[in-house]
């Protein structure tokens, strides 16, 4: 008896934002936007396309990496129907999908973004370009190779420096045509606030991650010491911004007390979520919209102290 093979579902419309995975893109948004607020505190005026090309540019990657990281855990296993809740969350688990296709959607998420960017490599020169090309090589390390980074304690620090610390390097250096190292001083609390997006994933999907031997820091501190060092890191973030703004940005501080009365419902109920795949869901919503309140505000602090600045009298 010979049987039909069964064809491969279409990649739908449907199918590609869910690769794409839009519920991830603050993580690629907020560092523009404190990119914009860095350049506009620095130089009183922003280009709105060049801003908007930058954004686009990111949001590419961004979903270049769900895809890609979504076609590995699917051909090394790591996905299945058993251990995944969500299906959007693993499109090649859960539709027919030629994993072929999902390689062609990348590449073609990776051209757009290049393409943009040789714009803005005309623009702002050959800086834009080294730090795109790491960030581009962090993408196809994080999950592919014979040892990718999201299979070791390194993916929370990776994520949270390339999106949280890169991103603004780049983009202020091409919004302001100068070069400088504080940004990444200044990026620090979005680094903590990206890598606690992918540190709550990881503390989630202990078990999960156990099964196909990732060494993840969660799976090698366990799930209480985890929790534990998760509390800290949210408090330190709200700290790094404090002492940031007051440094910093010193008239911003009025910002502060909003921002904290913003974020404590979601640091409460984040801070009593037990972290487990069952709650993943809800963790992931609530900790990205942390991230949201929290950058948002610390954004509108630095845009805060440049109003006194221009509004203060010039002295005589």
């Amino acid at each position: 008896m010979s049987f039909e093979p069964i064809p491969y579902a279409r990649l739908t419309p449907k199918l590609l934002l869910q690769l794409a995975a839009p519920h991830t893109w603050p993580a690629s948004v907020l560092p523009v936007l404190l990119s914009a607020a860095l350049a506009l505190h620095q130089t009183q005026k922003i280009n709105a396309p060049t801003l908007f090309i930058l954004l686009a540019i990111s949001i590419l990657m961004q979903s270049a990496v769900n895809t890609l990281n979504d076609y590995f855990d699917f051909v090394k296993g790591a996905d299945t129907d058993e251990n995944q809740v969500d299906p959007t969350d693993a499109v090649l688990v859960f539709n027919r999908v030629r994993p072929f296709s999902v390689l062609v959607f990348f590449a073609f998420l990776m051209f757009s973004a290049f393409i943009l960017g040789c714009f803005i490599i005309w623009q702002a020169g050959w800086i834009p370009l080294v730090i795109g090309a790491v960030g581009a090589a962090v993408i196809y390390l994080y999950s592919g190779g014979k040892l990718p980074i999201s299979y070791l304690p390194l993916g929370e620090f990776t994520s949270g420096f390339v999106m949280g610390g890169l991103i603004p390097l780049a983009c202020v250096q091409v919004l302001t045509l100068q070069f400088s190292w504080l940004p990444l001083l200044w990026s620090i609390p979005l680094m903590i606030g990206i890598a606690l997006i992918m540190f709550t994933n990881n503390t989630c999907d202990i078990e999960k991650d156990r099964e196909a031997k990732r060494h993840t820091a969660s799976v090698l501190a366990g799930r209480n010491t985890a929790r534990n060092l998760y509390r800290a890191l949210v408090i330190l973030w709200i700290l790094a911004i404090s002492i940031l703004v007051f440094l910093n940005f010193p008239n911003g501080w009025l910002i502060l007390p909003f921002m904290l009365l913003s974020a404590w419902p979601f640091i409460r109920v984040l801070f009593a979520n037990p972290l487990t795949l069952a709650s993943r869901t809800s963790a992931m919503s609530q900790i990205l919209t942390l991230n949201i309140i929290l950058s948002v505000f610390y954004s509108m602090a630095i845009f805060c102290d440049l109003c006194f600045r221009l509004l203060s009298p010039m002295p005589t």
